[in-house]
């Protein structure tokens, strides 16, 4: 109930006057049944703009630590999260991360529709990024289509360094159906895995303009922050919302051009 009062009649209507996000190809959304949403991930904004255009409710995993705050800011966190749709992921990776990806498979086996961002983190500069296994773990496992979709200038909604987010129009794409009922049989086949992977972004890819870069954004973003890149960087699951001071992420400018994803996983965990 919390979810649709705060969709349809308080957060909902502000955003799309403020922003007037466009969209293109909703109907490629089952009107009912089971399907993953895989999205580039330019900004936290993603999950508040996209789920809104949807007209079924959508499912996000949210990092962990959002459920566990303490105090009253902590508390009322956790229960926003909750109250709005996200289920609990742990970021550590290994049995820890895959036990998380069963609340997942869970929303799909229940016929919803589950967000997910495949590059793992945000991107740090307008680029789409290695995608990580495990959104074609769940896809083969539960047996759903996979619906892409490109977030189109939610970067530019707050630049780096400012607080407030900007006031400009936002759009999404949202491509026909990828269904990979053929690999069904090879779920936990890594070299299967990569390929479906690889397919959905090379997908993104067209959908929304980005340069593809063939590594994994958690790892650039530690070499940004001059961080020597630890194999939890490359194995850290599915990506995540990540919030800062004001609500809206920190994004850069748009990138286009470039070629698709290739290449093997270089290491990375099962749990994607």
């Amino acid at each position: 109930m919390f979810y649709w009062v705060m969709k349809r009649i308080f957060l909902g209507p502000v955003i799309k006057l403020l922003f007037r996000p466009w969209v293109k190809g909703l109907d490629n959304i089952p009107a009912q049944g089971p399907a993953i949403i895989a999205s580039n991930h330019l900004s936290f904004s993603d999950s508040i703009f996209m789920p809104l255009m949807v007209h079924r409710p959508v499912v996000f995993l949210a990092k962990s630590e959002y459920f566990t705050g303490t105090g009253v800011k902590g508390r009322l966190t956790a229960a926003f999260f909750r109250l709005t749709n996200q289920l609990p992921m742990d970021r550590s990776g290994g049995a820890a991360s895959a036990a998380s990806l069963n609340a997942g498979m869970d929303v799909l086996n229940h016929g919803g529709l589950l967000g997910i961002y495949p590059e793992g983190t945000r991107s740090p500069d307008a680029r789409l990024y290695r995608g990580k296994v495990g959104v074609a773990r769940l896809a083969l496992q539960a047996g759903v289509p996979v619906i892409p979709v490109a977030m189109i200038g939610t970067d530019k909604v707050q630049p780096i360094g400012k607080r407030l987010p900007n006031i400009r129009r936002i759009g999404m794409v949202f491509g026909e159906p990828l269904d990979f009922s053929q690999y069904r049989d090879h779920a936990e086949d890594r070299t299967v895995q990569r390929k479906v992977t690889d397919e959905i972004m090379s997908r993104l890819m067209r959908l929304s303009g980005q340069e593809y870069v063939d590594e994994y954004a958690a790892v650039v973003k530690l070499r940004l922050a001059g961080k020597a890149a630890e194999p939890e960087a490359a194995a850290e699951p599915l990506a995540v919302p990540e919030p800062v001071e004001g609500g809206f992420a920190q994004g850069t400018g748009p990138a286009a051009g470039g070629q698709g994803p290739k290449g093997d996983d270089d290491g990375t965990s099962a749990a994607g």
